[in-house]
């Protein structure tokens, strides 16, 4: 069998009507109609060469919305010098 399916940690997300989704991997090369694609019972993607791609059009189709992390804070801390004298010498 060209075709198996794949089961991932987290679970994909759901399309608009709720459907679980699956992700099939085709082992034939992508010349010969092979690739990732992720389905449901009302819709499908196409196949692509990464999972990675598949998964962006299967959120795109089902208008699945992937918050951004905020920005990150530029770091304003000064770190000055440190040096620890004992008995009047240097210890760094």
């Amino acid at each position: 069998m060209t075709q198996r399916q794949i089961d991932h940690d987290t679970p994909l997300p759901p399309c608009r009507q709720g459907h679980a989704p699956r992700h099939i991997h085709d082992l034939r090369r992508q010349s010969a109609g092979g690739g990732h694609l992720v389905e449901c019972r009302c819709c499908s993607t196409a196949k692509h060469a990464t999972f990675e791609d598949a998964l962006l059009e299967w959120k795109r189709i089902n208008r699945i919305r992937t918050p951004r992390p905020p920005a990150r804070p530029v770091a304003t801390v000064l770190q000055l010098p440190l040096r620890l004298q004992g008995a009047g010498k240097t210890l760094l």
